[in-house]
């Protein structure tokens, strides 16, 4: 499993906005906003920098019992990437970074979820950031308290797979090739 396959497979579940999907087995769920996050976090020119993303959407339908029935499908607007340095983040919506008039959203979509093991699963799916599509696997933990949900996951991946930074931002001189993702997001079972 690549790094990157497993980053967005992780901002994937971070992105719950959530509403039913499928399998008639499976619970929706709907992201509370308010308690959930998806971030990023790189380096540049030595230094640790953290982001997040504020608008994002998703479909989920999920039971932890059976996984092989859900489906995630999200789609995160790269146009609200924030990292609070104001040349940084007039930058990421240009050409060089996410060419976000090209291409305005990422999107992950589910294959296959499976229990890894107690509160551990995986996410498989393709992501598909600046017109660049690669497999994805999002691992997550995922504790279910009546109709509540919270999932929590990292996974890092290589930005120039995806063809973010070209020109000079294609090497890692300046900013690193590895981008980390965290989700923190908590969810309530659709009625």
């Amino acid at each position: 499993m690549t790094s990157h396959t497993r980053i967005l497979a992780t901002l994937a579940l971070g992105l719950m906005v959530v509403t039913p999907v499928g399998a008639a087995d499976t619970a929706a769920w709907k992201l509370d906003g308010a308690k959930s996050q998806l971030s990023f976090s790189g380096t540049q020119i030595g230094k640790k920098f953290d982001g997040k993303f504020t608008r994002y959407q998703a479909a989920i339908s999920f039971d932890p019992d059976h996984p092989e029935q859900g489906r995630i499908a999200v789609d995160v607007d790269l146009a609200s990437a924030v990292t609070g340095d104001p040349q940084r983040d007039s930058a990421l919506p240009g050409k060089e970074w996410f060419d976000v008039a090209e291409f305005p959203k990422a999107k992950f979509e589910s294959t296959s979820i499976r229990k890894v093991s107690g509160s551990s699963f995986e996410a498989a799916g393709t992501l598909t950031l600046r017109g660049a599509t690669h497999p994805l696997t999002l691992p997550f933990t995922l504790d279910v308290n009546g109709s509540t949900a919270h999932a929590k996951g990292h996974a890092s991946l290589v930005r120039t797979a995806f063809g973010i930074g070209q020109g000079a931002w294609g090497s890692d001189q300046w900013v690193a090739f590895d981008v980390g993702i965290d989700i923190d997001v908590s969810a309530t079972k659709g009625e």
